[in-house]
């Protein structure tokens, strides 16, 4: 609990201009500058013992918009209208639930018991219907680690510590599979979901160069510091972000996308369970398919149209165009790291369909959820390493990740030491993979029912990150490089 008086922790004394309150957990003086006259700073002027008549004046409140902070009583009208927990007026682009799927309130049952509830009769019969439903999945996935020169410095950065190496080996990876499917190109608009600070972005900018007609869409919908968008300033690339759930978003209406008209390329790291459904829906779904009852004028024809045929004859052997298809499509390719599984949702999953037809539904579908995350909990050091991780995440709460995967420490519901003995470590861990599996293989069924080509590969060693896949995804009708007039 916070206290008034310096304790004997404390050195020195605020700062000046400073508020002169203590903070205890924090064992440093609170850092907001005072009004003038001022000892104490607004939020702490009301629990300081020395400021008891202005707290008998002005009494301050817990804002009803967002309960961690507070307002004066006598101001509350004036702050409920500039507070930044305010609904805000909603953009052209968002449309409530366009990316969440059908709802069928029938279909899960009320109250499901969890994993560690269930009988060793019950979850046998679980696992006996994923084996089944598994049968002819190749378990083994082919491994795609790459990397990409434009990385070479910064991986080799002796002031890197064991996180950020991890965080550069993830993005080179992903950065050459964008550029081995033919996607790393001009006339592109990246749009990377679950962007957190935008590194991804940011590499992908810096790996273009002075590519021409390069856009960014960063979507996020939580505020995030220490974002990187500000360090782009090229001529020839554009960056927006965008703070808005994935499920509400219609790409069609955003503005930059009306303008521009370029084909989009859906990118991701670690793009957190339900967020990769609501993503490949948002791209295959509503952004495709509104385009398509468009009938956009194709990419190639309208890049004649805009230029000479001299122009074009030498932006084709500069290499400038041969990532430009004859049949254009609004989207190129997605290539998104996939992780937390357990945090899947039925009503939102794209693969429902696969899982019908194998003869499982939303019951299934919660359960086997719920056992993907086996497939990284099993490999948890000891609990009392594992305590000391989760209270340092627990510490750092509001310092977002760019990364969404703990590394094989994160827990479902159900504990991983709690449930029936009959299996071993090593078994739980292969039932893990096998349910992260089948929900991706719907996914990659999903894709090939919207008319594309997936693919799940491993893009990184386990040891950087036990989240390893990556799904990638190009239109049936792309054509290689070679077939570009």
């Amino acid at each position: 609990m916070a206290a008034f008086a310096p304790t004997p922790q404390a050195t020195g004394f605020p700062a000046e201009g400073r508020c002169g309150y203590y903070v205890e957990k924090k064992k440093r003086f609170c850092r907001l500058v005072v009004a003038a006259g001022k000892r104490f700073c607004g939020e702490h002027a009301g629990a300081a013992e020395t400021d008891v008549e202005e707290e008998n004046v002005r009494k301050r409140i817990l804002c009803p918009l967002d309960p961690k902070h507070t307002v004066y009583e006598d101001q509350l009208a004036k702050h409920l209208k500039k507070c930044n927990s305010r609904e805000k007026p909603k953009p052209d682009f968002f449309i409530q639930d366009i990316n969440a799927g059908l709802k069928d309130e029938t279909e899960i049952p009320e109250q499901l018991v969890p994993i560690s509830s269930l009988s060793e009769e019950q979850l046998e019969n679980l696992i006996n219907k994923l084996r089944k439903a598994s049968v002819g999945l190749n378990s083994t996935l082919t491994d795609q680690i790459m990397c990409h020169p434009v990385l070479h410095d910064a991986l080799n950065d002796p002031k890197n510590g064991d996180c950020a190496t991890k965080h550069l080996k993830q993005q080179a990876s992903i950065l050459g599979n964008i550029e081995k499917l033919k996607l790393l190109g001009p006339r592109r608009c990246f749009v990377e979901f679950g962007a957190g600070k935008g590194k991804l972005s940011h590499w992908v900018d810096i790996a273009l160069r002075d590519a021409e007609k390069v856009h960014f869409i960063l979507v996020e919908k939580v505020t995030t510091r220490f974002k990187v968008d500000g360090k782009h300033r090229k001529k020839n690339s554009v960056f927006e972000r965008l703070q808005i759930d994935i499920q509400h978003l219609c790409l069609s209406k955003v503005p930059l996308l009306i303008e521009e008209k370029l084909p989009v390329v859906g990118i991701g790291k670690h793009l957190c369970g339900v967020a990769t459904d609501l993503a490949l829906r948002c791209l295959v779904e509503t952004y495709a398919a509104s385009c398509e009852e468009r009938n956009e004028e194709p990419l190639a024809k309208r890049i004649k149209n805009d230029k000479t045929e001299t122009e074009i004859n030498t932006l084709a052997k500069e290499g400038n165009e041969k990532y430009v298809p004859e049949k254009w499509t609004p989207v190129a390719g997605i290539v998104i790291a996939l992780c937390c599984h357990h945090r899947c949702d039925w009503r939102h999953y794209v693969g429902k369909e696969y899982f019908k037809a194998l003869g499982l539904g939303a019951v299934e579908f919660h359960y086997f959820q719920r056992m993907s995350s086996w497939a990284t909990c099993g490999m948890r050091k000891t609990s009392l390493e594992a305590s000391s991780i989760t209270t340092k995440r627990k510490d750092n709460q509001n310092d977002k990740s760019e990364e969404h995967d703990d590394d094989g420490y994160r827990v479902a519901d159900d504990s991983f030491d709690s449930l029936p003995g009959f299996l071993t470590v090593g078994e739980k861990k292969k039932i893990g993979h096998l349910c992260k599996l089948l929900i991706d293989q719907g996914r990659v069924q999903y894709l090939q029912q919207k008319g594309f080509t997936p693919a799940l590969q491993y893009y990184v060693d386990p040891l950087v990150s036990l989240e390893n896949v990556l799904l990638t995804a190009l239109p049936n009708h792309s054509l290689s490089p070679e077939t570009v007039a």
